[in-house]
């Protein structure tokens, strides 16, 4: 099934957030808010894109596909599986060397 979320940089230290289902960031993809209508979507990225920008709090604000697998989120495109886990090329890095 596919969705869709939102996701953006926080300002003060470049740190990849997305959109939480409280209109609150979170650092991991796991808290992020799921958008099944594309017209919901919208509306929530341009109230968090206005906000964000009012605050001073996050750029680069835009939606992207989400599929859920074996009940697990995984970005569509690879710019956002890097985005959510951290570099490609050394895995000790970033989120993913959490995991």
């Amino acid at each position: 099934m596919a969705v869709k979320a939102i996701t953006g940089n926080r300002l003060r230290d470049g740190v990849v957030v997305f959109l939480g289902p409280d209109a609150g960031w979170v650092e991991s993809l796991d808290g992020a808010a799921l958008f099944e209508d594309a017209e919901a979507a919208e509306a929530t990225l341009a109230d968090a894109k206005a906000k964000a920008e009012r605050e001073r709090f996050a750029v680069d604000i835009y939606l992207f596909d989400v599929l859920i697998q074996d009940g697990r989120r995984q970005p569509v495109k690879m710019r956002e599986r890097i985005r959510a886990l951290g570099p490609s090329v050394r895995t000790d890095l970033g989120k993913q060397a959490a995991a």
